[in-house]
């Protein structure tokens, strides 16, 4: 798997190999930076949950974000996201929890420009979690955020505060992307 833009391009990153995890492809990642040009300039401080490999926040660090907390229950995929942030040489930018995505939305206190949403396609309770970023100290009046799920499952157009602007497909992954509404 390969950075597809900005400073880190054409770097090969690693994955786990076997099932365990379904990386975001890079073809799906181009489209995926693409899709958030055209929304949102703020890269300022990013979280990337159930983060795998990496490659999303590291492709986020990589296209001028200035800060990516990651968050992976799987040791294996810590230790990997570790060995991309050095090899791209970007770990001073950057964060790595080794927990739950619940334990780390109790601890976690920043506000966010750019949070993505990558949980395993058996995840039933995305809609739960969802709701619960939208009403959490995480998300501000300019947060962005991007769920990867299976076409197959598809979400609702407004969770809380966070309301969906933009769906896309490749294949049985849908990108779906929310932001939050503020009252006039």
């Amino acid at each position: 798997m390969r950075i597809t833009g900005g400073s880190a391009r054409g770097r090969i990153i690693k994955t786990l190999p076997g099932l365990a995890v379904r990386p975001t492809t890079d073809r799906v990642r181009e489209a995926i930076f693409s899709m958030l040009g055209s929304i949102s300039g703020d890269w300022n401080r990013g979280l990337d949950l159930f983060a795998g490999s990496g490659a999303l926040g590291i492709e986020a660090l990589s296209r001028e974000a200035g800060w990516i907390d990651f968050v992976d229950q799987n040791n294996k995929s810590c230790k990997i996201i570790k060995e991309n942030l050095e090899k791209t040489g970007f770990s001073a930018k950057a964060h790595v929890y080794c927990c739950t995505v619940a334990k780390a939305l109790g601890f976690l206190e920043e506000r966010y420009n750019l949070i993505f949403l990558d949980p395993p396609y058996a995840d039933s309770s995305l809609g739960l979690l969802l709701t619960g970023i939208a009403g959490s100290r995480l998300i501000s009046d300019d947060s962005t955020v991007l769920v990867s799920h299976a076409s197959r499952s598809p979400l609702e157009n407004q969770y809380s505060s966070l309301s969906k602007i933009k769906e896309k497909r490749y294949g049985d992954t849908c990108i779906s992307i929310y932001r939050k509404e503020v009252a006039a």
